[in-house]
């Protein structure tokens, strides 16, 4: 059995090269990524909403934003499910005719191809988690 590899300074991320199955055959190793911190991986700006992708791996990605108060992500879709998470601050998204407000501790999930604007109502982080099947 082949012990799990050393986190790379570079990537972050621990590997497993293979272990046996309980088959008898042997498995290729997942990867395991840690990002640590999130909300202090961006700033919020005056007047302004920034975006920073901080994870890109199998079925996922993440793309967090800072926006300052009043700043807002018009109508648009995703090309696969999303959640929405708050880091900090409040956000109001809307979709489907109807607007949540979003908070630290909260979730929302939008399907593939939803409508879906985000309104800051104060100066906020999010991490939007892409589901990406490929």
């Amino acid at each position: 059995m082949t012990e799990p590899t050393a986190p790379s300074p570079e990537s972050g991320a621990a590997t497993a090269s293979s272990r046996p199955s309980m088959l008898g055959a042997t498995d290729i190793a997942g990867q395991m990524t840690h990002v640590e911190g999130l909300a202090s991986l961006v700033s919020v700006q005056p007047e302004s909403t920034l975006s920073r992708t901080v994870l890109k791996e199998e079925g996922a990605r993440i793309v967090l934003f800072a926006f300052d108060k009043g700043q807002v992500l018009t109508e648009h879709t995703a090309a696969m499910p999303v959640l929405l998470m708050v880091l900090e601050g409040r956000l109001a998204v809307t979709a489907e005719g109807r607007t949540e407000e979003l908070s630290p501790g909260g979730v929302i999930h939008l399907t593939t191809r939803l409508a879906h604007a985000v309104d800051a109502l104060e100066p906020s982080k999010l991490a939007l988690i892409m589901l990406d099947p490929r």
